[in-house]
């Protein structure tokens, strides 16, 4: 398998290697993945079957990536703002 070396600052290098348990290699691996799934999800609104069960076990989906769209924004902003009943007990909720 080919490899890449990529050059980091002596700060970065010491915090890695406060975690030296962690695969590194993984995370850039996994790093890199989750950025073609995003860019082809963005292209075609759709991931393969493999792509899915990869996001699947990371517990991430490319559309955690995409700015929240501003219909949802103002949506959220009229539930804010009704009225709330408050209670004292639970039971008062199921009267």
């Amino acid at each position: 398998m080919p490899t890449l070396t990529v050059p980091i600052d002596v700060e970065l290098y010491n915090r890695l290697q406060a975690h030296s348990w962690v695969k590194w290699s993984k995370v850039v691996q996994d790093g890199i993945r989750k950025r073609k799934i995003l860019e082809i999800y963005i292209r075609n609104k759709t991931i393969s079957e493999a792509d899915a069960e990869f996001c699947e076990m990371i517990d991430w989906h490319p559309v955690d990536e995409l700015p929240i769209k501003q219909e949802l924004i103002e949506k959220l902003k009229k539930a804010d703002k009704k009225s709330y009943e408050a209670v004292e007990d639970v039971s008062d909720i199921f009267k």
